[in-house]
């Protein structure tokens, strides 16, 4: 697979269940060698749309490709080439990791190596421990085992961190970049902004089963210019704030912010202010905008 070369397209997808609308004429391009990540809240259509382009569920509408194939219309050579991790799997509990992933390799023509597998996912210390002794994290490794032990193309993993304590969530995050780095393409749905954030090559943004923002984290991050400086309200015997930034000034929780569109500028004019007259400024924060701020912000107008 071309890095960079169009893996997957859609145009046009559309899927209810009854009369409820899940994904309303969603288009989208995923390149090869990138982590693709679908951003949005649940029932936002990311699993539905997920699911057809797996193949395991029948669209009412659109153009979908993936792999140059239908999912529509999966043959095994296909199948071979993509792995999967579900939102929830359930494994033999009596089956070891190595027994596991051994089983899974030769479902495929050319797997990978069982304990190399292994040894990729962090899982060659468990390797003789049974499926059911793992704990939540070491069970989700195991599942994305079996997803690249069949050395696919191309991986979806759907919200694979749910659940996970911090530590566990971070050593996800590292594995997930590895199989971008063995040139995998991974096409990730989460609800978490700082998972996308940390990951993602390339997002987008779902509200009820529409688009409603793509591009990469920095591009769509830049998307609301306005940085905020917050502080602590300096003494009142020090005199006001200088004027020119005296009406952008709002209170909020104690601490005094600044919203603006040039931090560096209003910046030097508050702590020129400060210097001049000895004044502390405690708590003095720059903030701007992360992929959060704007997904907030575009989910509310597109629900509004």
């Amino acid at each position: 697979m071309t890095r960079g070369q169009a893996v997957i397209t859609v145009r046009g997808l559309r899927k209810s269940y009854g009369a409820v609308p899940a994904v309303r004429g969603l288009d989208l391009t995923i390149s090869g060698g990138e982590i693709f990540a679908f951003l949005g809240p649940n029932g936002a259509g990311k699993t539905t749309t997920i699911e057809i382009l797996e193949g395991y569920r029948k669209r009412d509408g659109g153009e979908v490709e993936v792999l140059g194939v239908d999912p529509a219309h999966p043959t095994q050579a296909w199948r071979s080439r993509i792995g999967l991790v579900l939102q929830t799997c359930r494994m033999p509990p009596d089956l070891t990791v190595r027994e596991l992933v051994d089983r899974f390799a030769a479902y495929y023509p050319h797997p990978r190596g069982v304990d190399e597998t292994i040894e990729l996912v962090g899982l060659s210390e468990q390797s003789r421990v049974r499926a059911a002794k793992l704990s939540g994290g070491m069970q989700r490794r195991l599942d994305v085992a079996l997803a690249v032990v069949g050395d696919p193309d191309l991986v979806f993993l759907d919200e694979p961190t749910t659940g996970f304590d911090p530590t566990a969530r971070r050593q996800a995050w590292g594995m997930i970049r590895d199989l971008r780095n063995l040139g995998k393409t991974v096409v990730l749905s989460t609800h978490f902004m700082d998972e996308a954030e940390a990951l993602a090559d390339h997002v987008v943004l779902v509200a009820r089963g529409k688009p409603i923002a793509e591009g990469t984290p920095e591009t769509l991050r830049a998307m609301d210019p306005m940085s905020q400086i917050m502080f602590t309200q300096p003494d009142p015997g020090y005199g006001e704030l200088p004027a020119s930034i005296r009406q952008q000034v709002t209170a909020s929780n104690g601490h005094l912010v600044i919203q603006t569109a040039d931090p560096v500028a209003t910046l030097a004019t508050l702590t020129s202010w400060a210097v001049g007259r000895g004044a502390k400024l405690p708590g003095l924060e720059v903030r701007h905008p992360s992929l959060e701020d704007v997904y907030l912000k575009l989910v509310r107008e597109a629900e509004a």
